[in-house]
């Protein structure tokens, strides 16, 4: 596969974009933790920002489909702005509310950044797609680390309000993302057939029923695969920094923790794809699942430094493996011009169940530890293999065409 310019783009903004989510989940439980009312309440803002994810993924799919993608990427990245903004208003303030709102804007703005992957696949033939949607995550490599690197560089340049320089920065970034996503094009892609009249972004609407998408048990399936690798890991992570100062570690280690983490999540895409395309979407989301299980023990063993960083490394790939290796799965669900629907049901159903997640990390962190919240992930686990592993027998039953 040759990279194809606009891949590129979307790579670049997954990379620029992507600093504000990990600057969110580096900063936002210990921002919760200094102006949350009650410690339980610590981790609400990542919960309000996974809240946002889930409410706009309809609404951006929506977007898309009618107006292009472009309308989509620009509305998120003019969230981003506002989210940076009110973020730092809300620290020079104290406000824990106004800090919340902000997460919203936020989680937004994520949601728009989450369908850079699936913008990918529509530049290119449908061989290259699973390949194109993992190098755009793979931009997150170098989003893993200028999010914290930026966190470390401005935490303290506002004193006394702590992490408020931060947010004004990643405003700035949301608009220098707006500036490269400018130049995609989705003019010529198999994926886009042109119609007359229409931007080449636009996707004419389907007439078959959504039901009728929706309940294949292969969809249903992969948004279960989705779903568990995403929660779990918005699951630990948005309680590791928070249960790494609990424990009196600097929060430079924490920062660091979440840089491995972010690169752990986005490095292996740049063979993802390849092994998808050799191996099938099966073996790799159950290899992604294994590694989340691990991540879980590592956790369940211990509360120092190595262990922290090597949960949440673990954590990072079984992420790659098992979200990309489940798009890969909701790829094959639709044609391509059900696209931005399916995919926005998809997003909806995962980012609404990570609420859950986010939701019980604090409270659960606060009452039981951080040994427990590891051990909660290992049940999901098993029942998502389970279901990934009978729908794989369910298709080899089947009779060839």
């Amino acid at each position: 596969m040759t990279l194809h310019p606009s891949v590129l783009r979307l790579a670049i903004a997954q990379a620029l974009s992507g600093a504000n989510t990990t600057v969110v989940y580096a900063t936002a439980a210990i921002i919760g933790h200094l102006l949350a009312p009650r410690p339980g309440m610590a981790t609400l803002p990542i919960s309000v920002f996974v809240i946002g994810m889930a409410l706009s993924t309809l609404p951006v799919g929506a977007v898309a489909r009618k107006h292009g993608r472009h309308a989509a990427f620009f509305l998120g990245n003019g969230c981003g702005v506002v989210s940076g903004l009110l973020a730092s208003l809300a620290l020079v303030q104290a406000s824990f509310v106004l800090f919340c709102l902000a997460m919203l804007f936020g989680g937004a703005y994520a949601a728009v950044v989450l369908t850079f992957r699936f913008a990918a696949a529509e530049c290119v033939p449908a061989a290259d797609k699973p390949r194109a949607l993992s190098l755009v995550l793979a931009g997150g490599v170098f989003a893993g680390v200028l999010g914290p690197q930026l966190v470390t560089a401005t935490m303290n340049q506002w004193p006394p309000h702590a992490y408020a320089a931060t947010y004004l920065c990643a405003a700035a970034v949301s608009v220098l993302s707006a500036l490269v996503l400018r130049g995609v094009r989705f003019a010529g892609s198999p994926a886009v057939p042109a119609t007359a009249g229409a931007a080449p972004s636009v996707l004419p609407i389907t007439s078959r029923p959504i039901r009728e998408v929706v309940r294949q048990p292969r969809f249903v399936v992969a948004m279960l695969c989705g779903v568990v690798s995403y929660m779990l890991m918005n699951f630990m992570m948005t309680s590791a920094p928070l249960a790494m100062e609990l424990c009196g570690l600097p929060r430079e280690y924490s920062n660091y923790g979440i840089e491995l983490h972010v690169v752990a999540m986005y490095l292996p895409s740049f063979f993802t794809g390849r092994l998808i395309a050799r191996f099938g979407e099966t073996p790799i989301v159950l290899t992604g699942l294994a590694l989340t299980a691990a991540a879980a023990l590592v956790g369940m063993s211990g509360q120092t430094v190595a262990h922290f960083w090597w949960a949440l490394a673990l954590l990072g790939v079984g992420w790659n493996f098992g979200f990309l290796g489940a798009s890969a799965m909701v790829l094959q669900c639709h044609t391509p011009q059900e696209g931005p629907r399916v995919q926005s049901i998809n997003d909806f159903v995962v980012f609404g169940t990570m609420v859950i997640g986010s939701f019980a990390s604090g409270s659960l962190l606060s009452a039981y530890g951080w040994s427990t919240v590891a051990a909660l992930t290992l049940p999901p686990v098993v029942v998502a293999a389970a279901a990934l592993l009978w729908i794989g027998r369910v298709r080899q039953g089947q009779p060839s065409a």
